[in-house]
């Protein structure tokens, strides 16, 4: 425990965790850095700003947002050449986490400044930490493609992976991505949707996929706010090897010759295997034909 009155170093910068919904999350220490820093870069000013004046915070601020984070990040460089602490906080929760932040903290580094994290909010562990998934392996997306045919290609690959996987979404594509990832992680796969986290109006539902889709299509409540979609890991395959030397035989020369989407759902017409597991057999092809090859040259 430490008694003595808090002082941030300077130069350093210091990336702040801020709220993702209850101001009660705002840690002392977050607070007091955004108090004693000399300017404070925030995604958006306006809603940084509201966050300050309840506080009672008056440092200056700038704006670092994704189209001049690069220019931005030598302007905040040259402050911290002239001995000046800067602190950088995004819309809520974690900088650079699906966030601007990444490119100012990386040329920080380059420059031989201290990066000094102070953490707090973040959408991404304060829905895993209620989802009670036990597979202790979890890949983060974040946002998936807008597009629904590049959405499918980027979900096909994860259905078969024995990860958790998170993804973040926007009100206005939750129905869609629900439908796409009934699509290529199957209905009865377990869903965990947390919307609005820590917020008034909070949703958190674990269900299968099919049913929480039917769940969030019936409520246009259940649509609207900031959502963290976690599915579950895929079940270890349950196929015989028998079964499996019999997906290998007919898989193993599509994939030598075409892309694995595409020998994936050949091999589908052929054999009639659940896409999922073709997928994850054509992956291990895929890398063992890869290595064959690094090793050969």
């Amino acid at each position: 425990m430490h008694n003595e009155p808090f002082q941030i170093t300077r130069p350093a910068l210091y990336v702040v965790a801020t709220p993702i919904g209850n101001l009660r999350d705002f840690s002392a220490r977050a607070r007091e850095v955004l108090a004693q820093a000399d300017v404070i870069a925030a995604e958006d000013t306006r809603v940084t700003g509201q966050l300050l004046k309840h506080f009672g915070i008056g440092t200056p601020m700038v704006s670092l947002r994704e189209h001049n984070e690069r220019a931005m990040a030598d302007k905040l460089i040259a402050r911290l050449a002239a001995g000046e602490a800067v602190a950088q906080v995004s819309d809520a929760g974690t900088p650079a986490i699906s966030d601007p932040g990444a490119q100012l903290v990386a040329a920080v580094h380059a420059a031989g400044y201290p990066v000094v994290p102070v953490p707090g909010a973040s959408a991404l562990t304060t829905a895993l930490s209620a989802a009670g998934f036990t597979c202790p392996h979890t890949l983060f997306y974040g946002f998936l493609p807008p597009k629904r045919k590049q959405r499918q290609d980027a979900l096909a690959p994860l259905a078969a992976l024995p990860y958790v996987v998170v993804f973040y979404e926007a009100p206005h594509r939750i129905l869609e991505t629900l439908a796409d990832l009934v699509e290529a992680f199957g209905g009865d796969r377990t869903v965990v949707l947390a919307r609005e986290l820590t917020k008034t109006f909070e949703t958190i539902r674990r269900a299968p996929l099919a049913e929480l889709t039917a769940f969030a299509e019936g409520d246009a409540n259940q649509q609207r706010g900031e959502f963290v979609l976690l599915i579950d890991a895929a079940p270890a395959a349950t196929a015989d090897s028998g079964e499996a030397g019999e997906h290998d035989r007919v898989l193993a020369p599509l994939v030598a010759e075409l892309p694995v989407k595409q020998a994936v759902a050949l091999a589908q017409s052929i054999t009639g295997a659940p896409r999922n597991t073709l997928y994850a057999r054509a992956l291990i092809l895929k890398q063992g034909e890869d290595q064959g090859e690094d090793e050969s040259s």
